[in-house]
């Protein structure tokens, strides 16, 4: 039996309804391929999409966060068809319980954690600073939810100071907001990723290159997710990732790649 529409307000509704799936199915169509990224990786990434662009002509939409929220949120049913982790323990941990496609993890990259001020001077001794306590606020990311945050941990364990500044730390739920909070000055200094200090388009100016004996590598993974596994593009941004153009594009913004 056909759906009588009843009255003006009735023909109104039914074709907000009607536009609004046509939005969406053209949301749906314009974009080939989803994914989750690390929000160290934002600026790499957003490099990377538009060569992405460029070599295959499709397009590739990102979602940035720190590595344990975009777990989580992949784990409760994102959408997502990627995920580009900044670590291996959650690419790892998909894989085995099965919203991840086994075989298809790799590193992508390996992060570098450094200590930085947009403040020339702020340190000539990082050690010698940290251990006076010359300062108020020391940022680092969440150590439960983004690796940078447990390797800066793990710095701070190494020289001894993890609970000696438990008070003077200000916590970041990504690397993204740790960053943030030392360039606009709500924390004198902090521990980012090398590649979020390349990105500044400034002065560097105070930067202690962390030696990589005091903390764990940082080995950043990608993996095709099971809502991906039949989704040409997304195996084709996994194939991009280890292109030359991708590596060339990573290594430039402060990373290293196996090749």
């Amino acid at each position: 039996m056909p759906m009588l529409i009843k009255s003006a307000h009735d023909r109104v509704h039914l074709c907000i309804g009607f536009c609004l799936l046509l939005t969406f199915n053209s949301f749906a169509h314009a974009t080939d391929v989803r994914i989750a990224v690390a929000a160290n990786f934002t600026d790499t990434n957003r490099d990377l999409i538009a060569a992405f662009g460029r070599a295959t002509g499709l397009e590739a939409v990102a979602s940035y966060g720190s590595t344990g929220k975009l777990y989580a949120q992949i784990e409760n049913g994102a959408p997502f068809d990627v995920f580009l982790a900044a670590d291996s323990r959650r690419p790892e941990l998909l894989e085995k319980n099965g919203l991840g496609v086994a075989g298809t993890r790799f590193n992508y990259a390996q992060g570098k954690l450094v200590l930085w001020s947009p403040v020339s001077g702020t340190f000539d001794d990082p050690r010698a600073w940290l251990e006076s306590g010359d300062f108020s606020r020391l940022a680092i990311a969440n150590p439960k939810t983004a690796p940078y945050g447990l390797a800066a941990r793990e710095v701070l364990s190494t020289l001894n100071l993890w609970e000696a500044l438990q008070d003077r730390l200000v916590r970041g739920d990504s690397i993204a907001q740790t960053f943030q909070f030392v360039a606009t000055a709500n924390a004198q200094s902090g521990f980012v990723a090398l590649s979020q200090v390349r990105g500044w388009g400034k002065e560097d100016g105070s930067l202690w290159m962390i030696p990589q004996s005091y903390y764990a590598p940082i080995n950043q993974q990608a993996i095709l997710l099971s809502r991906g596994e039949n989704n040409d593009a997304a195996r084709q941004w996994l194939r991009f990732l280890r292109s030359d153009i991708a590596r060339s594009i990573i290594e430039n913004s402060g990373y290293e790649t196996e090749h």
